[in-house]
């Protein structure tokens, strides 16, 4: 009887699964030049409407401007399938963002299968400039360049319940790459993105989404590679777990806060390999009156990456200063190269913040609002060395002249020439360090570490290999502080 009833039931889960509808049947065509758009959506509409199910796209290119996916649909891709974007921007619609494929307020959604979403991303954006030029679309067009929200995104999803996308190829974004906005419940698992078509191609973005997993992904972008951003002060951006994911990028490898306007909370990045990367391999940022707390970075590898990690409060609303606490950075291997770690990229990080030294990593607060409860445990930073007084030097003696700048965009080199060459902390309290080793290559004239009013911590597992014999710590305006 108990394996009759295992059998029923079985046999019950097979009818109730989601039924297959190959795409040729609602006259979708694979040529690659048939604009399948109103095709598409009427499949995604019926199946929709009659239950659920996966509308499966077999090899070709099926082309396609702006479609809707709806609750209990999977597009699924198989291998050698192709997703391809219009070329014209009047095949796009706007909602917000402009996107290629739109989901607002649904849920059980899915993409799924070994095939590619390619966008087209830097023809479609040379077209959307033609058409400013023309006067058919209005824009900023600021840096010579049209608007984010103006070029189409490959998918933009906002306010939806259970999102999964599976093995599937994002490619040639003509902005950013993806955007989960105010969803529930992301599984993202084993994706590749490969976006370097034009400006602002940000891997992965989360915005002020609840539950959410990245894991055995691979992502190279021209722009940050994931990010997470919190847009609504109501929201939050809370459970997110980023595992096993290996990120290239011409800007930051993980970054989250550059808009806090409300916060995040519970994120962790474990097992991440960053490399070629112009920025830093970690960013942590509280700028726009929002908090970044319970933050766990464990197993990090960088390579090649113009810095480590950089945690940084701001106020760039008026009034509202950010708040940073607990944080645990933990099992952590980085190599910071003495030249541009993403030359060659055709969008490369900007030359305004070269030439200088090698820039420290950095935890730098603000004097009335300090980063609190850092830990670093088991962290070996390897720098170049080499540093030198041409550049405009800041003396350990003159460390008052480092500007704040509460109100400047986060990045680590937004401070210039800093005293330091392996951390620079300012404005900080419950700082831990243990088993932590910097290693310079070359001499340097800088101090390892800097501390400017750090408070209550401890740096007594501090490691400092470098060329030449000098002190390790220099402390500035600070208490309660034990130093090698």
């Amino acid at each position: 009887m108990k394996y009759l009833l295992s059998f029923c039931l079985f046999l019950g889960s097979l009818s109730l699964q989601a039924k297959d509808y190959p795409a040729s049947l609602f006259g979708i065509y694979s040529d690659g030049v048939t604009l399948n758009t109103r095709s598409i959506q009427y499949a995604i509409d019926h199946i929709h409407q009659n239950g659920g199910g996966r509308l499966v796209f077999y090899v070709g290119r099926y082309l396609t401007g702006s479609i809707h996916l709806k609750s209990n649909v999977t597009i699924h891709l198989e291998e050698g399938a192709v997703l391809l974007g219009s070329l014209n921007p009047f095949d796009y619609d706007r909602k917000v963002w402009t996107a290629l494929v739109f989901a607002h307020n649904q849920e059980n959604i899915s993409i799924t299968g070994k095939g590619v979403i390619d966008g087209q991303g830097r023809y479609l954006a040379r077209n959307v400039v033609t058409m400013i030029q023309k006067g058919l679309i209005k824009d900023l067009f600021r840096y010579d360049r049209p608007e984010a929200e103006a070029r189409a995104v490959l998918i933009y999803f906002r306010e939806n319940k259970n999102v999964n996308l599976t093995d599937v190829t994002l490619k040639n974004s003509a902005s950013w790459v993806q955007i989960y906005d105010q969803c529930k419940n992301v599984k993202l698992n084993r994706i590749a993105v490969d976006s370097k078509a034009y400006w602002n191609n940000d891997g992965i973005d989360v915005v002020d989404c609840d539950g959410v997993e990245i894991t055995d992904s691979f992502i190279d972008a021209s722009d940050d590679g994931i990010c997470l951003k919190s847009h609504d002060a109501s929201k939050v951006c809370q459970n997110v777990l980023v595992r096993n994911c290996t990120v290239r990028s011409s800007a930051n490898g993980v970054k989250f806060g550059t808009a806090t306007y409300g916060g995040f909370r519970h994120i962790q990045i474990y097992n991440v390999k960053v490399y070629d990367t112009y920025r830093s391999a970690v960013t942590l940022a509280a700028v726009d009156g929002g908090f970044v707390e319970d933050v766990e970075v464990d197993s990090l590898k960088a390579y090649n990456t113009g810095n480590a990690i950089f945690l940084r409060i701001g106020e760039r609303v008026k009034g509202k200063k950010g708040r940073m606490e607990n944080i645990r950075i933990s099992n952590v291997y980085a190599e910071i190269p003495a030249t541009k770690p993403d030359a060659g990229y055709e969008y490369e990080g900007p030359v305004e913040d070269m030439p200088r030294n090698v820039s420290p990593s950095g935890i730098t607060g603000l004097p009335d609002a300090l980063i609190s409860n850092v830990t670093l445990k088991n962290v070996e930073l390897v720098f170049p060395g080499g540093g030198t007084p041409h550049f405009a030097q800041v003396l350990l003696t003159e460390l008052d002249k480092v500007p704040e700048k509460a109100t400047s965009y986060p990045e680590f080199s937004m401070f210039g020439e800093l005293p330091a060459w392996g951390f620079y902390i300012r404005h900080a309290k419950n700082v831990t360090m243990t088993n932590v080793t910097l290693t310079c290559q070359k001499k340097d004239y800088r101090t390892a570490v800097v501390l400017d009013d750090v408070h209550q911590s401890n740096f007594t597992g501090l490691k400092v290999s470098e060329p030449g014999k000098k002190k390790p710590v220099y402390v500035y305006k600070s208490s309660d502080v034990k130093v090698p």
